[in-house]
């Protein structure tokens, strides 16, 4: 049985939701989806807006866009989400796909290094907004992403262009991703630390804030500073109130 578990003779589970986190049928699938309680990646289902799905929409016989300018917005969402994530723990990988199918279309896939990690990330990011979008992570059956990828898509070109069932994982560079990587904080080397220092611990708020948490949730130290908030955003570009319109509460907070 294990030898057949999810593979096309599996005709108890889905291989497609097995390999790839993600099945067209969705619930009217005849096999099923087994949900797992715990892993390394969540998944955070249309996440991102992809800009060629709605110009499909809209006219599909007369898609233009920019390469470049698509490239320098993906690159900001990409190193946003990934700051966003590394938040919550230590990210070994992050994949966005460029599917434009309903039931895969611009989810984003994070695989934490702990399993703990990524249940603070699919906690922390439930009921969040991102660009108006509703977040709802889930854990992802998939850790190996080299069986969910499309390998027509990664040497060459798939046949079934974008609506092919397997990922078609959009790329930045290597440099870009290593970069990311490398400035990651990395939890075995830092567990064995005491205290964090006061710099630590306002990075730490400001991660917080990304994702929307209450102005009241917020360090009692830091909402008593002395320092004008003005001046904190003039000389910080990644100033919390920026990122929290990107990520945020939901909303009727918002109204507040």
């Amino acid at each position: 049985m294990a030898r057949i578990h999810g593979t096309e003779d599996d005709r108890v589970n889905c291989p497609f939701y097995f390999k790839i986190g993600a099945c067209r049928h969705g619930d009217r699938c005849s096999r099923l989806h087994n949900v797992p309680a715990f892993s390394q990646t969540v998944l955070i289902p249309h996440m991102y807006p992809n800009p060629l799905r709605q110009a499909v929409a809209d006219k599909p016989e007369d898609v233009q866009h920019d390469p470049q300018k698509m490239e320098e917005e993906f690159e900001d969402f990409y190193e946003e989400v990934f700051e966003e994530f590394a938040s919550f723990g230590y990210v070994e990988e992050m994949h966005v796909v460029d599917n434009l199918g309903d039931h895969i279309v611009g989810h984003v896939y994070v695989k934490f290094r702990r399993e703990e990690d990524a249940e603070a990330c699919k906690i922390g990011l439930t009921g969040k907004y991102y660009k108006g979008q509703l977040l709802k992570p889930e854990f992802s059956p998939v850790t190996d992403f080299r069986e969910a990828r499309c390998r027509q898509f990664d040497e060459t070109k798939c046949s079934r262009g974008a609506y092919c069932n397997f990922m078609h994982i959009k790329e930045v560079s290597r440099s870009f991703r290593k970069e990311l990587l490398r400035d990651q904080d990395d939890p075995s080397s830092s567990s064995s630390s005491g205290s964090s220092s006061s710099s630590d611990s306002g990075s730490e708020d400001d991660g917080k804030e990304m994702i929307g948490e209450d102005t009241d949730e917020r360090d009692t130290s830091k909402a008593s500073s002395s320092v004008d908030p003005s001046e904190s955003s003039a000389s910080n570009p990644q100033a919390p109130n920026e990122s929290h319109d990107a990520i945020g509460e939901p909303a009727e907070e918002k109204k507040e």
